[in-house]
């Protein structure tokens, strides 16, 4: 294991092995803790795009919804899972599968085709046009303004899914879908979440289908694996310190390197990790 591997492991706090009850356990109550100790909220709002992650989270925070509204004798807090389709979502039926997984508090629907092709077509009024990639991160930080608007509609806070094995590979869009106040899946890598949906009974399809952002025009669907030109696999092996085969290796160390900036604050002239 080389010493940039050990580093990564260590600062994403990825353990080569979990107790998939014990680690639903120790997040659930996380979540029930941020909670109680910051009181003027009522509850988690989160994007539920029918993947893994994000039914993992939603399931994990209706847990603790539910536990703090019967431990009080409430029905104060909540959980909103949203729907944000860009225009018509190809897999609509995972979404709704997984609210059904989940039971949500409240589900809202917020199409962001409209307010994403506004901004594209006020940047081309101004002479910029952007590629089809960009647009994707027009719609990722669409979404997540969304999300931060319904949360402040309910005094709720924002979560993300993001978890190692997206972490060290950067990828999702900054201040779109790395945005959020909580990242309870921090530690966790790709076949860990799917350990944890197993032992809450969660539908197979859910965290088997292919795990794609679904944010380009030109290439819908395309997978992450694709994208990164590195497997989830590979990515979890290397996360667990076992060997991988040296191009993976370098693939999954390169992005984590070239994606550093989004895993860190704003940079001040007092900081030195970008030097």
């Amino acid at each position: 294991m080389s010493d940039l591997q050990k580093t990564i492991i260590e600062d994403l706090h990825v353990e080569p092995e979990i107790d998939p009850k014990q680690e639903i356990r120790t997040r659930v109550d996380f979540l029930k803790s941020y909670l109680k100790k910051h009181t003027f909220s009522t509850g988690y709002v989160l994007g539920m795009s029918g993947g893994q992650d994000s039914t993992l989270l939603s399931k994990l925070t209706q847990i603790a919804v539910n536990e703090l509204n019967e431990e009080n004798s409430t029905n104060t807090y909540q959980f909103i899972g949203m729907k944000l389709p860009y225009g018509v979502q190809k897999d609509a039926d995972d979404v709704d599968d997984a609210i059904k997984f989940v039971e949500p508090s409240k589900v809202l629907t917020v199409n962001i085709k409209e307010s994403v092709d506004a901004s594209v077509k006020a940047l081309d009024g101004a002479g910029v046009e952007i590629s089809d990639f960009l647009k994707g991160n027009e719609k990722a930080r669409e979404r997540m303004k969304a999300q931060y608007s319904v949360a402040g509609a309910f005094n709720c806070f924002v979560l993300g899914t993001d978890h190692a094995a997206e972490a060290v590979t950067g990828f999702y869009t900054k201040h779109g879908d790395g945005a959020c106040d909580l990242a309870p899946l921090f530690g966790l890598n790709k076949r860990q979440g799917k350990q944890m949906l197993v032992a809450l009974n969660c539908p197979e399809h859910l965290y088997n289908k292919k795990p794609t952002a679904d944010l380009e025009d030109d290439r819908p669907a395309l997978p992450d694996e694709e994208a990164l030109g590195v497997t989830y696999e590979q990515i979890d092996d290397f996360l667990e310190g076992k060997g991988v085969a040296e191009d993976s290796k370098r693939t999954i160390e390169g992005h984590y390197l070239k994606t550093m900036h989004k895993r860190e604050g704003e940079v001040t002239l007092y900081d030195q990790w970008w030097k």
